[in-house]
């Protein structure tokens, strides 16, 4: 990802490659962090509790019991990290010894891979499947389907730990209750640990809905679910998340945690708390909490991506959640034959694709064979990934690029 995001700084494309929001974030949360660091209160510029600022962990206690309908312990059940980043290491380092197996489903967040191998483990890739693209016909994220047979064959008695990303990163797919409960009778069944990376988890597009995989029967005590303030507030950079699960498995990822960064800016703890407190009393209101707030604007973008990418000949996968949208690049005229020769042996189609477009017409994306193992990234040579989540001076920058290729093409 970081030789794609070099290469935009390099030739001053618009950058839909990062995922990041480009609009402000709610101001009450900004306030916070002013307030943190320039209050009466000057402890709040020191260290604060290792494993999570405490009026931090007693709001995220206050509302995910309420999310997850059960009691959860500040102390005991919530670990705060540098990012869902490091709860997904401290998750993965904790509990994963040498030659232990990790399922990860394709396509996956990048960082899974590696923090899978400087465990010691062996990461084995169970990949989704894409669907044909049918001219005329509309396609979703949800039409790239898990293979149940593939996953159960993937099991071995070396396995310890899958790895679950619902919404999906880079697809935008939404996990169905149907899909996570298959995936759970496996778990059970073969006494499998999960890690349910759910960031996205409130930038869900009506009609769908977000089915957490721990609230499942027989699913709690064996799930690690792992969360992000930076999704949540639009606040990437805060680089603040947690990981809520039973009080045996957050031991074993704070072990991991006190041996790598100890804690986390207490500053940033404290604002993402207030924010938190002022959502707490609002959850029950769709048109005033930001966790709907965001979503419904962000559908609003995605929409409005889908057209300007059909118009140029793209054509979009529809997202049910998330930043992001990919789209199938392979029927567009015209491009470079250097772009268009076979993978075999050779960097991936849909990297030298968004090379040549970042270069060439200024618009930065991200190829999709980057969230794939090197036996699969055939199945992603086709597409590319584009963030939605931008402004619309953005948004309308992008449209213009498109319409000239557009007019260059005609």
């Amino acid at each position: 990802m970081v030789e794609y995001t070099g290469l935009a700084a390099q030739h001053k494309a618009v950058n839909l490659g990062q995922g990041f929001p480009d609009f402000p974030p709610p101001e009450y949360v900004t306030k916070a962090l002013a307030e943190a660091t320039n209050g009466k209160n000057t402890l709040l510029n020191q260290y604060t509790r290792g494993y999570g600022h405490p009026r931090l962990v007693n709001v995220i206690a206050e509302v995910f019991s309420k999310v997850h309908n059960r009691p959860i312990n500040p102390m005991s059940e919530i670990l705060v990290t540098i990012g869902a980043y490091q709860s997904l290491y401290c998750a993965i380092s904790g509990h994963i010894n040498p030659d232990d197996e990790v399922i990860i489903i394709e396509p996956f967040f990048d960082c899974y891979e590696p923090m899978v191998r400087f465990a010691g483990g062996k990461p084995v890739f169970v990949a989704l499947k894409p669907p044909q693209s049918k001219a005329g016909k509309e396609m979703h994220s949800s039409d790239w389907l898990l293979d149940m047979k593939d996953l159960e064959a993937a099991f071995t008695p070396k396995t310890r730990m899958i790895i679950l990303n619902t919404p999906n990163n880079p697809l935008g797919k939404v996990f169905t209750k149907k899909e996570l409960s298959d995936i759970a009778e496996i778990c059970i069944r073969k006494n499998i640990l999960v890690v349910s990376d759910e960031v996205y988890e409130w930038l869900i597009f009506e009609p769908y809905q977000h089915v957490r995989i721990a609230d499942l029967p027989g699913m709690w005590e064996r799930t690690i679910t792992v969360r992000s303030a930076g999704k949540t507030f639009s606040v990437t950079g805060w680089k603040l998340g947690w990981s809520i699960a039973p009080a045996n498995l957050i031991r074993n990822c704070q072990v991991a945690l006190q041996n790598v960064t100890y804690t986390s800016p207490t500053p940033i703890q404290e604002a993402v708390a207030v924010g938190l407190e002022i959502e707490k009393e609002r959850m029950d209101n769709k048109d005033q909490c930001y966790f709907y707030t965001l979503p419904a604007m962000l559908v609003a973008k995605r929409d409005q991506m889908a057209d300007m990418l059909i118009k140029t000949g793209l054509t979009p996968i529809i997202p049910e959640g998330g930043y992001f949208m990919l789209a199938d690049y392979s029927k567009l005229k015209n491009l470079p034959s250097s772009i268009m020769m076979s993978t075999e042996g050779d960097e991936p189609k849909d990297s030298r694709f968004v090379k040549w477009m970042t270069a060439e017409k200024k618009l930065a994306t991200i190829p999709v064979s980057a969230f794939y193992s090197k036996e699969h990234k055939h199945l992603a040579e086709n597409y590319i990934r584009f963030c939605f989540s931008k402004n619309d001076q953005t948004l309308d920058a992008t449209r213009k690029i498109l319409d000239d290729w557009m007019n260059e093409k005609s």
